[in-house]
């Protein structure tokens, strides 16, 4: 909206007691004045008023202006009641009402002032000279200060005397545009009066063309928000208010006027305002000029936790059996019912609580194992297999699950594990306690359970042994044969088989089929029969998919093939020197452990010396 001129003066008027008493205000009387009860400092005569606590007066719309937030067009409406014409919302135009004070020829008076009363550099003085920001006036020789908008116009002035405490805003003045400096980056500095602004760069000069800098004459958000409207890009606003009441009112005030994401940052001077800071600087110890107090941090995004790998740290593997079984990992054993998976689980707790290795095993002091079963008595069953496996019974615990049914998902197992130091968990079998809401073939319900408890085995450092059925299905590989989701068999780091041989029913194999940690194990092989018990015969050539599909080569364990070898190379009395037998056994994909456990099991009939110093010869009688 615009106003005539004719409307403006009616404006101007307007006596501000009247006024004031209008919108409900206490006014005292002060002999010729009155004195405003809502602002102490400020009193009333007439169409005129000041404030004493900021040597700053005026007329009617500059007051409303200054009190009340309003825009020049809004004050005017508000003194008179009369409407403005309305103009087009794109026109940058300033308003016809305004006009720049005449300016002097010279700034010589003002140029005096700023520099030897406030303490301004000649050089920064003179920079907004140029822009044509700062000039002397030709009426009175006042500092006039202007204010332009995003496209350069004059849109605001306010004068200040410099011979007497004198501050008014020229007629038609919009104080949604301030003096400022608009600069590059993305950060605002905030002050009531020019001079505030000014001194504030002089204090602190580094890269300050950068910045933006903003004087709102006063305390009202106007040109605030119009300034934001701007540059919507800036992400922080410091508030460099007056050290006094009114500035900190107006901080938290304005504070909350600002936009959620934009941070903003209370910069209260050590004195009074910024002007006394840079007069009395060399006053002020240790150049501690201001404190600073955060008002609002805009709330960040939830982002991504991101691991960068170059801040892993490595971690060896730590092996309960090398490669078969990890510490803090999970572990499956699948095989058909009745062919030997619970006789291997209990002799591994054994070896596990009597020190009494499984071969290739490293030595290690024994230790607590969880054995959990459903499927096989307490009493009449796991006991007396322990017992046969020579396991030390007070080293192997069971979670009592007798009133609720244990789960892989039961908080129990990890306390128990951390209660009782345990360092080996077995749960035979699988299916029986996945729960019974969870469908073992569906990926998206067999995946979480799995991982939870791969966590549980990473927290604890313990291994964790499930042990399950194979399916029905013929003909398939062998990781296909796992009951349930092949996600299980995704979700583990070892996968182990066992399977009989057809052509020897009391001989099992232990095969290797995954193994996500190190090369898979070589295949195993040991006997349950009647007479002889559980016992190891060593490594055995055959693969996974060779045993379960009932098609197994007719093959000698690794153990036997490697006592042939010896044999024949020592027949006829020939004496061969032990290096030369591990060569020939490891052309045939013979170990050197499996070569030391042959001779082992010769016994008597191997026979052997040390020669030149330190080499070993072997014979045979």
């Amino acid at each position: 909206m615009t106003y005539t001129q004719a409307q403006i003066d009616k404006a101007n008027a307007v006596e501000l007691e009247k006024f004031l008493r209008a919108q409900g205000e206490t006014l005292v009387r002060s002999g010729k004045e009155y004195r405003w009860k809502a602002h102490d400092s400020l009193t009333v005569c007439g169409n005129k008023w000041f404030r004493h606590s900021q040597s700053k007066g005026g007329f009617p719309v500059d007051f409303v202006m200054e009190f009340y937030g309003k825009s020049f067009p809004e004050a005017v409406q508000m003194l008179t009641g009369e409407p403005g014409e309305v103009q087009p919302e794109a026109d940058p135009a300033p308003s016809p009402a305004f006009r720049l004070p005449l300016r002097n020829v010279t700034n010589a008076n003002i140029l005096n002032y700023l520099t030897q009363e406030r303490k301004l550099s000649p050089s920064l003085v003179n920079f907004f000279i140029v822009a044509g920001d700062i000039y002397e006036d030709a009426a009175h020789h006042n500092v006039v200060f202007v204010g332009r908008d995003a496209d350069g116009h004059p849109r605001y002035a306010s004068s200040r005397g410099i011979n007497e405490k004198f501050r008014q805003n020229a007629a038609g003045a919009e104080k949604a545009f301030g003096f400022a400096h608009r600069g590059t980056d993305k950060q605002l500095l905030v002050f009531e009066a020019s001079i505030d602004l000014l001194s504030f760069i002089e204090l602190f000069p580094k890269n300050w063309q950068q910045h933006n800098y903003l004087s709102l004459g006063g305390v009202s958000g106007k040109a605030l928000r119009q300034f934001l409207s701007e540059r919507p890009d800036v992400e922080r606003v410091f508030l460099c208010l007056d050290a006094d009441k009114a500035g900190e009112d107006a901080c938290k005030r304005l504070a909350t006027l600002l936009p959620d994401s934009v941070s903003v940052t209370r910069i209260q001077p050590c004195m009074k305002d910024w002007n006394d800071v840079l007069v009395h600087r060399a006053e002020i110890p240790n150049r501690n000029y201001f404190k600073s107090i955060v008002l609002k941090e805009p709330s960040k995004p939830e982002t991504v936790k991101i691991i960068r790998m170059s801040d892993v740290e490595l971690t060896p593997v730590d092996w309960l059996w090398k490669p078969y079984l990890p510490f803090g990992k999970l572990s499956v054993l699948q095989g058909n019912p009745g062919e030997g998976k619970t006789y291997f689980a209990m002799h591994l707790a054994a070896a596990c609580t009597n020190g009494k290795l499984l071969p290739n095993m490293e030595r290690m002091e024994p230790f607590n194992v969880i054995y959990q079963t459903a499927e096989d008595g307490l009493g009449d069953t796991v006991k007396p297999r322990l017992i046969e496996a020579g396991a030390d019974l007070n080293r192997v615990l069971v979670i009592d699950d007798s009133d609720v049914q244990l789960t892989l998902s039961d908080e129990r197992i990890e306390k128990a594990i951390v209660e009782n130091n345990a360092r080996l968990v077995i749960i035979d079998p699988i299916q029986a306690y996945l729960g019974s809401d969870v469908d073992m073939n569906r990926a998206n319900e067999v995946r979480p359970i799995f991982m939870r408890l791969g966590q549980v085995a990473q927290r604890t450092g313990c291994a964790i042994l499930l042990i399950g059925h194979l399916n029905k299905a013929a003909g398939m590989q062998s990781l296909q044969r796992g009951l349930g989701s092949i996600d299980i068999a995704a979700a583990v780091r070892s996968v182990m088989f066992i399977g009989k041989l057809k052509h020897d029913p009391t001989m099992r194999i232990l095969t290797h089929e995954k193994s996500s940690l190190a090369p898979p194990g070589v295949s195993l092989a040991f006997s349950l029969g009647d007479e002889g018990g559980f016992r190891w015969f060593g490594e055995y050539d055959i693969t996974a998919d060779e045993m379960l599909s009932g098609i197994e080569p007719q093959r000698e364990t690794k153990t036997q093939q490697a006592k042939d070898l010896i044999c024949t190379l020592l027949a006829g009395g020939k004496q061969v020197l032990s290096e030369d037998i591990d060569k020939a056994a490891l052309e045939r994909g013979i170990p050197g452990r499996t070569v030391r456990d042959a001779k082992r099991e010769l016994g008597d009939a191997l026979k052997s010396k040390i020669v030149e110093g330190r080499k070993k010869v072997f014979w045979m009688e």
